[in-house]
């Protein structure tokens, strides 16, 4: 199977699949965001049994909480995946003197904090207490900044992966990995009683709904400049 270029054209059926994504994404959004902000009854409850149940976990097994917090706090921290980030931006301007990819990369990264943060101080949303808590975090609650970073992050990989074409078992493992961290990181984050259930959807959908719209950007800009060969490459 050839390789195919990053200056491809993308099929127009490619733009129209992640437009179709990025409004079912915005409509999930949307949904939950109100319902949180609202405080409905139903969810409330849900997240609050959730909580309960998980937090009982976490004390009765302290070994596996422990991996957890390493997991959590190292592995999966918003600031190692932004570092993988930005090592990526840095490998592409030097292996490739795609300056453009590079920019849009750190630049997506850079928004979706961005909106994290905006969305922390518009909800305002508690974090769970517990007399005895087997961890701590800082700032609001919804979303959670631990699953949509790692929800941007490894989508925006793995599309530069499947732009560049990588196939076979390097394919299979990065989506292995990227499934792992994405499900991981929320998981650790509910067990560790320092968000709701619902942080982490939220996380989840507003992380995906970033990477939809940067892919779109991505693929609107290889579409134009094939129709402009002319312009230079950088």
């Amino acid at each position: 199977m050839p390789t195919p270029s990053v200056e491809s054209p993308p099929r127009p059926s490619a733009e129209r699949a992640v437009s179709g994504w990025a409004g079912a994404l915005a409509l999930a959004s949307a949904l939950l965001l109100a319902m949180v902000a609202l405080r409905w009854q139903p969810l409330m409850s849900l997240d609050g049994t959730v909580a309960d149940t998980t937090h009982r976990w976490a004390l009765g097994d302290p070994g596996l909480t422990h991996a957890f917090r390493i997991l959590t706090d190292w592995v999966w921290d918003p600031w190692t995946m932004r570092f993988v980030t930005f090592a990526a931006a840095i490998w592409l301007v030097w292996r490739h003197a795609d300056r453009w990819t590079a920019v849009w990369l750190v630049v997506t990264c850079a928004v979706a904090t961005l909106v994290q943060q905006t969305l922390k101080a518009a909800v305002d949303r508690s974090r769970p207490t517990w007399p005895d808590p087997v961890d701590s975090a800082h700032f609001a609650a919804y979303p959670s900044g631990h699953a949509m970073t790692a929800t941007v992050v490894c989508g925006l990989l793995l599309w530069l992966l499947h732009k560049h074409g990588t196939t076979g078992p390097v394919w299979g493992t990065a989506v292995f990995v990227a499934a792992v961290s994405v499900i991981g990181v929320g998981l650790t984050r509910v067990w560790l009683g320092v968000h709701w259930a619902s942080d982490v959807v939220g996380g989840w959908l507003l992380g995906a709904l970033v990477v939809a719209l940067a892919v779109g950007v991505d693929l609107r800009r290889s579409r134009d400049r094939a129709e402009r060969p002319g312009e230079a490459l950088s």
